[in-house]
């Protein structure tokens, strides 16, 4: 984001103005930063003293969020939006997969009957290797052309990286920001900052880069888990700042990080060592609220140590198999999903004064379950 630069989503939109219980987003960066210019930059140049520096001078940045939602018939404020992951089509004609077109359409119904501020996306936002270019025309064979419903269509979309995107050029990703006025990347890890209107009580949500953390994976292979960070220093970078926005966030309703890999999951990848070892102990540690991701083609909701731990990633492919089942905490499963049937789902999520609560939907509408969790201990 440039500086000064206000959004294209926060500015008078060229549409009709959105009904009463739509948000006005507004995006402040904590500190001024320019974003390099993605054209030619690669991801194998992300270990790169210049990409380096761009982590360090990047290092603080906050994406502040402020969501004020006129009076629309609910007694008390709230922020509601969806999560998808693993959403990013296929490579070749028509570049979408029946089960993306139906769960993007079933977000827009959703987006219209339940309500949302904002779309979070979990990553592996194109398969199989990401784009190319700011210019590559994925960005609307892919994004623009499929989450076309009403209900989307005023929504701003926050994005994070998965494995597949960083197969191809995460910068050029950040970059398309400029181009789009739905599309929200910042940078590689940002800050939320959301305000429940008509209240006093706020929300944080961080989102990660977890390959950046981790290392690279493969969606498509049991046992091709992350085998450690391509840029030690930068991940090092990431963990101190989610350290110092984690402390920061102590007088937060609710605190929700995201990222792309799980933490605890049953299925196919399951549980993501590197983040049990390094993100669980912060979770556990500052109350998190809930942990979000994608990674595994799948619908789950884990419970360990107070923390939730939401597995949203079907909305272009589903998977079944618990082959990781014994690998989570005894006890700690408590919904699954991956009807390899299905045409598909994603989480709902709304903030109130009173509860955090999840719901998962199908791509046909159907509630697969919903659990409330409480506010933070403060």
């Amino acid at each position: 984001m440039r500086p000064g630069r206000t959004p294209g989503w926060a500015r008078t939109p060229r549409a009709p103005q959105p009904r009463g219980r739509r948000p006005e987003l507004g995006v402040t960066p904590h500190i001024q930063h320019r974003r390099g210019h993605a054209r030619g930059h690669e991801s194998g140049h992300e270990g790169s003293w210049g990409y380096h520096l761009q982590m360090l001078v990047l290092l603080w940045m906050t994406v502040m969020v402020a969501v004020m939602v006129a009076a629309g018939g609910s007694p008390e404020g709230a922020v509601q939006f969806l999560a998808v992951g693993d959403w990013g089509g296929i490579p070749d004609p028509p570049f979408t997969t029946p089960r993306e077109v139906a769960t993007a359409a079933a977000m827009g119904r959703t987006a219209t009957d339940l309500g949302a501020n904002f779309v979070l996306a979990l990553g592996d936002n194109f398969y199989y290797k990401g784009v190319q270019d700011e210019w590559d025309p994925r960005f609307q064979e892919t994004f623009e052309r499929v989450f076309t419903a009403p209900g989307l269509q005023e929504l701003p979309w926050f994005v994070l990286a998965g494995n597949h995107d960083h197969a191809g050029n995460v910068t050029a990703q950040l970059a398309y920001s400029h181009r789009s006025p739905r599309w929200h990347f910042p940078h590689y890890y940002y800050s939320l900052r959301l305000s429940l209107p008509g209240t006093n009580v706020s929300a944080r949500l961080l989102v990660l880069d977890t390959v950046m953390l981790c290392g690279g994976g493969d969606d498509f292979g049991v046992g091709n888990t992350p085998s450690g960070p391509q840029d030690a220093e930068a991940a090092a970078a990431q963990l101190a700042w989610l350290r110092g926005r984690l402390s920061s966030a102590r007088h937060d309703r609710y605190v929700l990080v995201a990222g792309h890999y799980p933490v605890w999951s049953v299925a196919e990848h399951g549980p993501t060592a590197c983040l049990v070892r390094l993100l669980r102990p912060l979770l556990r540690h500052h109350r998190v609220t809930a942990y979000l991701c994608g990674h595994d083609h799948n619908l789950q909701f884990l419970e360990e140590g107070g923390v939730g731990y939401v597995v949203s990633g079907a909305g272009n492919f589903m998977e079944d198999t618990q082959t990781h089942g014994g690998a989570v905490p005894p006890g700690s499963l408590r919904f699954f999903f991956g009807a390899p049937t299905s045409p598909g789902g994603f989480a709902h999520l709304r903030l109130d004064a009173h509860a955090a609560i999840v719901t998962f939907l199908e791509a046909t509408g159907r509630v697969l379950y919903r659990v409330a969790l409480p506010p933070r201990d403060l």
